[in-house]
């Protein structure tokens, strides 16, 4: 296992994040499983929010974001989020059925913290998507871009963790990533190589803003000449035709004792 350092909230979404509502609109058989996950619970609180992805249609949702640039690109009909961190939920203790958190616990300045807090607030499942950084490694990106493998190894923390912060019984699920997915998060585009090397599709696609401008273009340079000369599909090109990817996106799902 990996160890990870403590994730400080490195990217500042009321700069950056642009595209989101475009590029990372939530893929429907990952929110089947999110959706599952949940189980029967009639009220789930989604913390870190953003801009509503994945959030559940059939219940009654509850969401806190601390960005008011994301805030703000809640899209008509979600409910309002609430200007609140994970670290100090304004909720009374077990008043909800369920939480979740999506993409979104590496960005935590006190993972722990925030962890606990939705233990405190929630009855029943809390349901984290994260990437397991053990897994990164199996991406074919990491031979272009290994800054960024390793920073994204750092930034995420390391399931046993997770789980421990949120304690009582808890169970890790792999997410298969289809395809043809369409939430734009750097692995969904497994069988897609070229999408990476637009610029719209990046920005919607935090890990960027950690690597200098040199070691982008340096690496997505060798990618674009690896994807001309038939190089890359001579290694990853099965990958154009497989149907799922399972990799380093999962679920962590954790029910109290």
């Amino acid at each position: 296992m990996t160890t990870r350092t403590t994730p400080a909230g490195d990217i500042d979404y009321e700069t950056t994040g642009v595209g989101y509502e475009s590029q990372r609109r939530a893929d429907p058989r990952i929110a089947a499983r999110i959706s599952a996950a949940l189980g029967d619970t009639r009220s789930v609180l989604n913390v870190g929010a953003g801009g509503g992805s994945y959030e559940p249609t059939d219940r009654y949702v509850l969401a806190v974001e601390p960005s008011a640039a994301m805030r703000a690109r809640r899209p008509q009909g979600a409910v309002p989020a609430i200007d609140a961190v994970a670290a100090a939920l304004p909720f009374d203790d077990r008043s909800i059925d369920a939480a979740m958190a999506i993409f979104t616990v590496h960005q935590w300045p006190d993972y722990a913290a925030g962890l606990q807090e939705l233990r405190r607030v929630t009855r029943g499942p809390i349901v984290l998507m994260t990437i397991d950084g053990d897994r990164l490694s199996d991406f074919w990106l990491g031979a272009y871009l290994p800054t960024r493998l390793e920073i994204e190894q750092r930034r995420f923390p390391a399931i046993d963790d997770l789980r421990a912060a949120l304690g009582g019984s808890s169970r890790v699920e792999p997410v298969p990533i289809p395809l043809d997915c369409t939430d734009g998060f750097v692995e969904a585009f497994y069988g897609r190589p070229e999408a990476l090397l637009d610029p719209a599709v990046r920005r919607a696609q935090s890990a960027w803003e950690l690597l200098s401008s040199d070691v982008i273009d340096t690496g997505l340079a060798r990618l674009a000449d690896d994807l001309a000369s038939g190089a890359w599909d001579e290694r990853w090109g099965p990958l154009r035709t497989q149907p799922s990817y399972v990799g380093p996106l999962c679920l962590v799902v954790a029910t109290p004792d």
